[in-house]
């Protein structure tokens, strides 16, 4: 891969970055996005693959892997309530 497309990936992957309570997390939508999956069900089989990594190698799913639901807009000022998976860096280290 050309070195400056992973400069640009990994630029992109930090300017997504939250941070909640000192803690730094990522939206899996978002990074379902930056990772190229267009359905949500095909970045979710990776998200549970990365699940089972994560348990396999010691760690507390839950504390990696937290699911939420959202408000997002959905156009006319209105809004719904979406699933989403708050993700570590180490959960995104998982999935990619």
């Amino acid at each position: 891969m050309d070195k400056e497309i992973i400069i640009k990936l990994k630029k992109t992957f930090e300017d997504y970055s939250q941070e909640a309570e000192g803690v730094e997390f990522w939206y899996a939508r978002d990074l379902q996005k930056l990772l190229g999956y267009d359905k949500w069900e095909n970045f979710f089989n990776a998200i549970e693959k990365a699940k089972i990594a994560c348990k396999n190698s010691g760690h507390e799913i839950n504390d990696h892997f937290p699911d939420i639901r959202k408000m997002v807009d959905i156009g006319s000022d209105a809004k719904r309530e979406i699933d989403d998976i708050m993700l570590t860096r180490y959960a995104c280290y998982l999935i990619a």
